[in-house]
């Protein structure tokens, strides 16, 4: 008998057991327990032989009447025959391969009955008359007294098709896995009782059976359903852990002021915050009042307002006596986020200045371009307390950079950061954790939400703010060469009515150091465009425009310097790569043009298309491409043409990449711990599984009662991933 953590020589021997480690990495049986069938086969009704048609999957139940082999003339080789009939017609089988070597010669002799499934395929020999046959078929010998209940047995026959490996076919997997199946001896089943009780779930050693070996279609559905809620339930237990214990973790209360910076800012506001704006903000505002630190998602569409959203958050911790950092992925944004702050805040951000307000902060920018000067005064403000509001780069998180009263961390666009660079700047901070605040412009889906966040209380912003204007996103496809022309004639127009343009295109286009954010391209398609190839174009195409040209790899005082003429309207056009594609605001922008449109994924399209109808002027987003009628590629475009709703395009997203390893693995190359559990269609089995997992962890937080899911969570995470969670 073997448990779950038998190595499988034990079970196997070494020979196959050395072959699952190095084509399929599995060492364990429960490796190779959870090495599950992709799809499943059904052999389907049995075919009279004389109905069966060329190219047809057939089982057909007949008796051999002649066996005969013979040796292949154009090549070394041997072919053996065996003609079967049914009564109602005549079909060849053939097995090529050696002489005497074929199992099929010693099983099925004259006479003998059995069933045989394959592929038709028809061949026409000399005597000129076309024969069909079945070549390899799989086979079964029927005893003569079981012939009609073995035929049916087999043909309804679930046959799982596994993942293979070179030197190990999929009937030697099948093979492998009962083996294992038979001598399986599982310990207490680590769900409570009373759970698969109220969740009508089996237990865990029939849902490996029925996994494996179903020998109906409703046994396999109810053994999916079980290895499913047990993905799903073990990540949120140890996401319902790390919620528990950051609640206990202490943090100082920043109570919100009646008059005060804040009250000051909402005052001069010169617009109305939207009743979304609101919502949240009190639920933050809440949040910073707790001895407990804040743990918050604040997802929001493109142009929903989370900046001002968060910079009340900010205000409210500098009321308190502490600070507030903001941390951006680049130096273009966090310039953007730096020159947006102080000019929502005016003379509130002038501290120590002629023109400061009496109750005024200083906003610092710490970036890794900074002059030795501007650096040093820029940390003296922090290190000092002079600066509530510090926004920076992954500057920030170098020791030396220090803070008087760390009171909340804002985090823009999490997924671009490293969980050593969150957990870097998260740690600068005594007698507590600051408050976090995480953003994320990219609308995620609720189930990615429960299951990658799941340790976060999430804020949606679906609102936009009064004023916004819509956006109209149009494809520009090849069949249409006449809506190329058109788009640099639109560009013309518009410049002409004092807009500006941004055109977007995958890379640089220079041979050295060049910077790529595309999809992976199809083998035999040009590679993407870069900007510096279509820069001399336009020059030709939009003669007289001023057109400026940004890109990772400009030095970044160069960089701050175009978007500078750029947000000053001393530029018309804005040729650039992805490095704009989110928290860039220039309301006078009201054109996108996205070159090489296919090569960007749909939630890229929706960032970059939101760099337009910021203000009260419409949006025109472009969606250049070369991608034919009908390919998955412009099905993509054409969906993000149809909908400006960036909750419904990330659910498309999700459905058409990787989910990943939920638990951060992921980032090592490791595989997803998702092997059934899908996130786009198992939101039910997910927030189920949250629900119960918070309820199992508060009532036992170390999961002392429950031994068996201990050991599972243990199993799960293995110490990379723990430290993710620890970090994340």
């Amino acid at each position: 008998m073997a448990n779950l953590d038998e190595p499988l020589r034990k079970v196997l021997g070494d020979k196959t057991a050395k072959v699952l480690e190095k084509g399929l990495d599995l060492h364990t049986v429960g490796d190779l327990l959870h090495h599950y069938p992709r799809r499943y086969a059904h052999r389907g009704e049995l075919t009279p032989l004389s109905g069966l048609q060329d190219g047809e999957h057939v089982t057909v139940m007949a008796e051999v009447v002649k066996v005969q082999g013979r040796s292949l003339t154009r090549s070394p080789g041997y072919v053996l025959e065996i003609t079967v009939t049914d009564g109602t017609g005549r079909l060849k089988l053939s097995f090529f391969g050696r002489k005497g070597s074929y199992k099929p010669e010693k099983e099925l002799s004259p006479g003998t009955r059995g069933l045989f499934a394959g592929k038709i395929s028809t061949y026409v020999p000399r005597s000129g008359q076309v024969q069909r046959q079945l070549t390899h078929p799989q086979y079964k010998v029927v005893a003569e007294k079981t012939a009609e209940q073995a035929a049916q047995e087999w043909a309804d026959e679930i046959i799982p098709i596994y993942p293979s490996t070179k030197g190990l076919d999929i009937e030697a997997i099948s093979k492998s896995v009962g083996t294992v199946l038979d001598g399986l001896e599982l310990p207490t089943d680590p769900m409570p009782a009373p759970l698969l009780r109220r969740r009508n779930l089996i237990g865990l050693a029939k849902a490996y059976e029925g996994i494996h070996r179903p020998r109906s279609w409703e046994e396999l559905g109810r053994a999916k359903a079980r290895l499913k809620w047990d993905e799903a339930f073990v990540v949120q237990v140890a996401l319902a852990q790390r919620r528990r214990a950051a609640g206990a973790l202490p943090a100082k209360p920043r109570p919100a002021r009646p008059s005060g910076l804040l009250a000051d800012f909402d005052a001069r506001l010169p617009f109305e915050l939207t009743d979304g704006q609101r919502a949240v903000g009190g639920e933050i505002a809440a949040d910073l009042e707790r001895e407990h630190p804040m743990h918050r998602l604040l997802q929001g569409d493109v142009g929903a307002g989370k900046t001002v959203v968060a910079l009340r958050g900010m205000l409210q911790v500098v009321d308190g006596g502490g600070q507030a950092a903001l941390l951006a992925p680049t130096e273009v944004l966090a310039q953007q986020h730096h020159r947006s702050i102080t000019g929502m805040l005016g003379e509130l951000a002038r501290a120590g200045q002629l023109d400061g307000a009496e109750n005024a902060t200083r906003v610092a920018l710490l970036t890794g371009s900074l002059g030795a000067k501007a650096r040093k005064e820029a940390m003296l403000d922090a290190a000092s307390g002079a600066a509530g509001i510090v926004v920076g780069t992954h500057a920030l998180l170098q020791e030396s950079v220090q803070f008087a009263d760390l009171g909340l961390v804002v985090v823009d666009e999490q997924h671009r950061f490293g969980v050593e660079q969150r957990d870097a700047l998260r740690e600068k901070t005594a007698g507590g954790r600051p408050h976090v605040l995480v953003m994320t412009a990219t609308p995620i889906p609720r189930t990615v939400a429960m299951t990658v966040f799941g340790d976060l209380e999430t804020s949606v912003l679906g609102q936009l703010p009064a004023g916004r204007s819509g956006i109209q996103t149009v494809v520009v496809p090849p069949e249409k060469p006449a809506f190329l022309a058109r788009t640099w004639e639109r560009i013309k127009e518009e410049s002409g009515q004092g807009r500006q343009i941004y055109i977007v295109c995958p890379r640089i286009g220079e041979q050295e150091g060049d910077e790529g954010d595309s999809l992976d391209t199809e083998e035999g398609r040009r590679s993407p465009l870069g900007i510096m190839e279509l820069l001399p174009k336009l020059e030709e195409l939009l003669a007289g425009l001023r057109i400026g040209v940004l890109h990772g790899k400009l030095p970044p005082d160069e960089k701050d310097a175009v978007m500078r003429r750029f947000t000053d309207r001393e530029l018309d056009v804005l040729l650039a790569t992805t490095v704009i594609e989110v928290g860039v605001d220039v309301p006078n922008a009201t054109v996108m043009v996205i070159m090489d449109a296919d090569r960007f994924g749909v939630s890229q399209l929706h960032q970059l298309r939101g760099r337009v109808g910021r203000g009260s002027l419409h949006g025109l987003c472009l969606l250049v491409t070369d991608a034919e009628p009908g390919s998955k590629a412009r099905e993509r475009l054409d969906a993000v043409a149809s909908t400006t709703d960036g909750f419904e395009l990330s659910r498309l997203d999700l459905e058409q990449r990787r989910e990943g390893d939920v638990l951060g693995a992921a980032q090592a190359g490791r595989a997803s711990s998702l092997r059934l559990l899908t996130l786009q269609r198992d939101e039910d089995v997910i927030r189920d599984a949250r629900e119960e997992a918070t309820a199992l962890v508060d009532a036992d937080p170390d999961l002392a009662g429950h031994p068996g899911l201990a050991a599972e969570l243990a199993a799960l995470l293995d110490e990379e991933r723990a430290d993710f969670l620890e970090k994340g």
